[in-house]
């Protein structure tokens, strides 16, 4: 039996490995949306390196010395949570909710797709409430819901 994840702060090095990562998790979870919205693999690539690496603090979540998800947070906020499709329900996704709180501990927020029903009730099973129902801003401009957690936190936020 393998230890558990290992998190640590992306490095340079961890670029090819977490965009693929990202890219095929996203192609996973959300087919229809990725046919229609997607992009080509260097304007994701674009996009990871000039906005969530500026604006974010990028954390990588390794399995058996291997990258298997990734975080990207600002304050609060969880911007990106991904686990390699290939590593998921293996406590890799708990783990970097852990770090997040650890990062974050009065409290934090997301926003997933409404239709990230797998997504949804991960987030759910893992303390977070939904906050409200909007959309997302363009491209994509699909129904979301945004989360909040807190400390000690079990019911629907107004």
């Amino acid at each position: 039996m393998s230890p558990g994840p290992t998190i640590r702060r992306y490095g340079s090095a961890d670029f090819d490995a977490v965009n693929d990562l990202w890219r095929r998790s996203r192609l996973r979870a959300f087919p229809d949306l990725q046919a229609r919205k997607g992009h080509t693999a260097e304007e994701d690539r674009e996009h990871f390196r000039d906005v969530v690496l500026v604006r974010h603090d990028v954390w990588v979540a390794e399995l058996d010395g291997r990258v298997a998800g990734f975080l990207a947070i600002a304050g609060d906020f969880i911007d990106q949570l991904y686990v390699d499709p290939d590593h998921q329900r293996k406590g890799l996704g708990r783990a970097l909710i852990a770090h997040a709180r650890g990062l974050s501990p009065s409290g934090l927020r997301l926003f997933t797709f409404q239709m990230n029903q797998e997504g949804r009730a991960f987030y759910e099973s893992q303390g977070f409430v939904a906050a409200r129902l909007g959309v997302s801003p363009p491209p994509e401009s699909e129904p979301d819901v945004e989360y909040h957690w807190h400390p000690g936190s079990s019911q629907v936020c107004q």
